[in-house]
């Protein structure tokens, strides 16, 4: 059965525990890559080219120390973030400007040093052949965007778009425009993957989400969002959060099986 895999956005801490379970299904038998559609956004859209390239998830498992300018992790940023987004008197295409307005100005990464950071991760600028969806919102139009292999984007670049959150990282430039992190035009975008038989939809931040468009659901289980802690951007919890994704695999694996 034709199966489409979703995942969700969820900071490093969510990349961290995506990279971890991903590792975990494959050694349990469940390859990821062989669903027939992969979305990701955000932290999804780092481990869904991870998934989909082949990438040797074990090399993830621990980051090597940081070169480069760090993220300002601004909490108030965010803070702003969420208030725009749940402002009921905005319309969602304008609320997203104004989030892309606050985005372009915060202090955060140079889109230079966050794409290098997906290009590790990652660990190529290839497509892969099957069908990868990387999602992201125009900054400018506040218009969501869906790019795969026929977009001519090179991978790093939509995956660092699709992640460059508001005070983590600056907007990314892809063809004259400034895009954002994919989140803010739909969660986890599981319509994406609607022409598939079943939706397997795996997201690091559950309490953002009703879990609608998944046949079945994986989140992050108690002794994960224990790992996670209070700061989603803490990469100091990466190899933790991995740990606990690899855990929560055979279990997943039972889950995909239903449906794969």
């Amino acid at each position: 059965m034709s199966w489409g895999l979703v995942l969700g956005p969820g900071g490093p801490v969510g990349t961290a525990w995506l990279a971890g379970l991903a590792a975990g299904l494959r050694e349990a038998g469940v390859d990821p890559a062989g669903a027939g559609t992969i979305v990701g956004t955000s932290a999804g859209a780092i481990a869904g080219a991870m998934i989909a390239t082949g990438r040797d998830l074990a090399a993830v498992a621990v980051l090597p120390p940081a070169n480069g300018p760090r993220p300002a992790r601004n909490p108030a940023v965010m803070e702003r973030v969420f208030g725009l987004m749940r402002d009921p008197a905005l319309e969602p295409d304008e609320a997203r400007r104004r989030v892309g307005r606050l985005a372009a100005e915060a202090e955060a990464l140079p889109a230079e040093w966050h794409r290098k950071r997906m290009e590790f991760l990652v660990g190529t600028d290839a497509w892969p052949e099957g069908r990868l969806l990387v999602t992201a919102v125009d900054v400018a139009s506040g218009e969501p965007v869906v790019w795969d292999r026929a977009s001519g984007v090179p991978l790093s670049a939509a995956v660092a778009a699709s992640s460059a959150a508001p005070g983590h990282a600056r907007p990314v430039e892809i063809g004259g425009r400034l895009y954002m992190d994919g989140a803010f035009g739909g969660g986890a975008w599981p319509w994406l993957a609607r022409d598939e038989a079943k939706v397997v939809l795996v997201e690091p931040f559950a309490h953002m989400s009703d879990g609608a468009g998944g046949d079945v659901r994986i989140v992050p289980d108690e002794a994960a969002l224990e790992a996670f802690g209070g700061d989603v951007g803490d990469v100091g919890r990466w190899a933790e959060c991995y740990r606990a994704g690899v855990r929560q695999a055979p279990g997943a694996a039972r889950l995909i099986a239903t449906v794969a």
